[in-house]
């Protein structure tokens, strides 16, 4: 049986509990408490990350996985699922899931500038630098990308939707729909996918 170290907060995690949702893998899998902080890795699985994040993924014939992406893809091909296409669609999506990550980093950032430094330490700059990075790949996806959304579902879509709902749970205050009225629609319409209410993030 593999193991998956894992936080039900990370959006990094939900991406791979959406695959194992979605490739029927999910009995196969045991999940393991595990807690990434930049300033803490005591409960970090450094024995199977040396960087200490996670998700990492137990596997008998290997070591270890990480990160998301080399996960996903890796359960994607032991299932046949048919999350990654073959070329050139390949390279749409994994654009499309580097895009998603980016977005997921840069308020991962924002977050930890708030949970990690005290209030006359923070940065408001450094907070106003990674929220620009998101309503950047928000507004490229609008004009550029809506199209393979809507196309077959795979590991953009997934990707997209776990970094969507990332900002919505940590940055709910902030107003990204505003700015991309399509993107909310769609997002609003895969959250009903079991895939996704089964791995709505909390803490």
């Amino acid at each position: 049986m593999m193991r998956l170290h894992h936080a039900a907060a990370s959006p990094f995690v939900r991406k791979v509990m959406i695959v194992l949702h979605e490739t029927g893998q999910l009995g196969e899998v045991e999940l393991v408490a595990a807690h990434a902080s930049p300033i803490d890795a005591t409960n970090a699985p450094l024995k199977h990350n040396p960087l200490g994040k996670i998700p990492a993924l137990e596997r008998e014939e290997g070591p270890a996985l990480y990160d998301s992406r080399v996960i996903t893809r890796y359960l994607d091909a032991r299932a046949d699922g048919g999350l990654y296409p073959a070329a050139p669609a390949l390279w749409d999506v994994l654009t499309l899931e580097a895009t998603g990550d980016g977005i997921m980093e840069a308020a991962l950032l924002i977050v930890y500038e708030g949970r990690f430094r005290s209030p006359e330490a923070q940065l408001a700059p450094w907070v106003d630098g990674q929220w620009a990075k998101i309503t950047s790949a928000l507004e490229m996806i609008e004009a550029s990308w809506m199209g393979h959304l809507a196309g077959p579902f795979g590991a953009g879509q997934i990707a997209i939707a776990s970094a969507l709902g990332y900002v919505d749970f940590r940055l709910g205050a902030r107003d990204w729909r505003s700015g991309a009225p399509q993107l909310a629609a769609w997002f609003a319409e895969i959250s009903e996918r079991p895939s996704f209410k089964a791995t709505v993030p909390g803490d």
